[in-house]
């Protein structure tokens, strides 16, 4: 199959993102490094950087096929735009918490922002051990922000529709349609695992009452139309230090459930907690508690100041909405778990546990978290519960 280059595209060497970057005047016309830095599975990412200044750029490009499997996988370039339209929107509602953006170019599916490098990726300091004492606080303000003032409840129905129309993403949605909420649950070519979670999986692939619950959340990401959700937001696509937080990588972005955006998230951090000792997972569960804390805490505030739905007094109302957030936040954090464990896209919190018999051990461990979250979702009410249901859930 061809790949439908624009008439102005080529992909980027490292020689031509230099240029680039020097040709806009973001960096100095001095002696420069560049170097492709993507360990993505779609794009080309260069960080061009002064060393005597350490001023530097990075510069990202989409690619029309998707990096990990080659140009039999062809993908629009207009999720570019999509990723750059969304960092800006994500900018003017939650400024601080993403990079800002220099420059794009729709043609050659270009975006040049801001040089992150100070910072780390969270996953990667959460696997070391790192706390991150503002990740949860700024990841809950972000959602909040975000996803309210992109709902109904903020704009006018003219000005929502407008902007679903804007961030209309049918390339990269059915990736999640089918990685996330349809391969894993069936016994699909494209899931990865090792042969000793066969069973594990084959349990999964035969529970009508977990496919039916997972049915119900696939319906849900497919038809509900929220808000601008970042649709990627797990602890890959955040970078973080001791004060800071930034989230990039929004190409998933478009119009979706509310829940879905702290499901990957908290679905991470509980990701991340499998692969702990006990005794080191407390840090994970008081983050969950905060970023959702927070996000509630926002997310009431915005609906109080900045609510145009003439219900939004009715008694109750912002209360329902919050639990039914919160119910769809579990199941699509269990849903996270699952594909994570056994589908095409891992997370290296799992697949680096040592020896490879406790490798498989969390990870059964995980398909089972996975599903209960997925069941027992509305069992669940509030984020202090989530500990002892872990435990629970993972216990032999």
């Amino acid at each position: 199959m061809g790949i439908p280059h624009s008439a102005f595209y080529e992909p980027l060497t490292e020689a031509a993102a230099a240029a680039l970057a020097v040709r806009l005047g973001l960096v100095p016309d001095t002696i420069l490094h560049c170097r492709e830095i993507g360990d993505g599975n779609l794009n080309l990412v260069f960080r061009v950087h002064d060393p005597k200044s350490g001023k530097g750029v990075i510069v990202k490009q989409a690619l029309p096929y998707a990096k990990v499997i080659g140009e039999s996988w062809p993908l629009t370039l207009d999720r570019a735009r999509i990723e750059s339209s969304a960092l800006v929107k994500h900018a003017e509602l939650a400024p601080g918490l993403v990079p800002e953006v220099y420059y794009t170019d729709q043609p050659l599916a270009v975006t040049v922002m801001e040089d992150l490098s100070h910072l780390q990726i969270a996953r990667q300091a959460l696997i070391e051990g790192k706390q991150l004492p503002h990740l949860a606080q700024h990841i809950g303000e972000f959602m909040a922000r975000t996803l309210f003032y992109t709902s109904d409840f903020a704009l006018e129905p003219h000005v929502k529709k407008q902007l679903v129309k804007q961030f209309t993403n049918p390339d990269l949605c059915k990736i999640t349609e089918d990685f996330v909420f349809t391969d894993p649950f069936f016994d699909h070519d494209s899931n990865d695992f090792e042969p000793e979670l066969r069973k594990a999986a084959e349990e999964i692939w035969a529970d009508t009452h977990l496919k039916l619950e997972a049915a119900k959340l696939k319906k849900k990401f497919l038809t509900q139309a929220d808000a601008l959700v970042h649709g990627d937001l797990h602890t890959g696509s955040i970078f973080a230090g001791e004060t800071e937080t930034k989230v990039i990588d929004p190409e998933f972005a478009f119009f979706g459930p509310i829940g879905f955006d702290p499901g990957q998230f908290i679905g991470n951090l509980l990701l991340n907690a499998l692969s702990r000792e006990p005794d080191k997972q407390e840090f994970l569960f008081h983050a969950i508690e905060t970023a959702w804390n927070t996000f509630a805490y926002v997310f009431k505030e915005a609906w109080k100041n900045s609510s145009l739905d003439c219900y939004s007094e009715v008694e109750g109302y912002l209360e329902h909405t919050l639990a039914q957030i919160f119910e769809d936040t579990i199941g699509f954090a269990g849903c996270e778990v699952i594909r994570r464990t056994i589908g095409l896209a891992h997370v290296a919190d799992l697949d680096g546990i040592q020896p490879h018999s406790r490798r498989i051990e969390v990870k059964i461990q995980s398909l089972e978290l996975g599903k209960k979250l997925i069941k027992q979702r509305r069992n669940l009410t509030e984020p202090g519960q989530l500990k002892r249901f872990f435990r629970h859930a993972i216990a032999p």
